[in-house]
């Protein structure tokens, strides 16, 4: 992913509202399966990770990227920002 085409993704996250809120459970498999089925209807996803959650965020972001086969957009402070185009139809069309 070119930084022209992350910085897209960050302007069009910065107005989404967070869908998941990880705690002090942190990743459990029900969790990272709850975000994987999330893809197939959203392309871009808002996490937020609470304060009583003792993981780091952005070690968070690249195992939710990896178990989930999603890309890192960004990670500010406790919030997280994953993106996994759609196959068949991609509704956000990225800047080459």
């Amino acid at each position: 992913m070119t930084s022209k085409q992350r910085a897209y993704l960050k302007s069009l996250a910065s107005v989404l509202d967070p869908i998941f809120q990880i705690g002090k459970s942190s990743l459990t498999p029900e969790y990272t399966e709850a975000i994987r089925e999330a893809f197939n209807t959203k392309e871009l996803i808002k996490l937020t990770v609470l304060k009583n959650c003792l993981d780091e965020p952005k070690e968070m972001a690249q195992i939710l990227a990896d178990r989930t086969g999603s890309q890192v957009v960004q990670v500010i402070g406790r919030k997280i920002v994953l993106y996994k185009p759609d196959k068949d139809k991609p509704k956000i069309v990225l800047p080459k």
